[in-house]
């Protein structure tokens, strides 16, 4: 039976108590609920809280936290999912301007 290969995975400060953690596997099945090969969660943590978040849970297929409300997500592809989680987390930033922002870079954890 063929296993999951990591992709990628990423944890990089942007503020000194907020972080975003990428996790992004090829699967040989897709996960119930989503028509491609990849199971994924890409957070955005802030203060220990997770405060927006894709990923595709079995049976909910793909979809995004922002706070309490989750909705469907049209995964079109990685790339493309990690630019919206990009943008979303800068939109967060820009909704609570607390704290030093800093760019996510990869950690020696990367995998590309």
């Amino acid at each position: 039976m063929a296993k999951a290969t990591l992709i990628r995975r990423l944890r990089s400060f942007v503020r000194s108590d907020v972080f975003v953690e990428i996790v992004i596997w090829q699967v040989p099945a897709s996960v119930r609920g989503s028509q491609h090969a990849f199971k994924y969660s890409l957070a955005l943590i802030a203060n220990g809280e997770c405060v927006l978040r894709y990923d595709n849970e079995a049976g909910k297929g793909d979809h995004r936290h922002l706070g309490s409300t989750e909705a469907a997500y049209a995964f079109t592809g990685i790339d493309a999912l990690t630019e919206d989680f990009l943008s979303d987390v800068k939109g967060w930033l820009d909704d609570n301007p607390e704290g030093e922002d800093r760019e996510p870079r990869p950690d020696n954890g990367d995998r590309r």
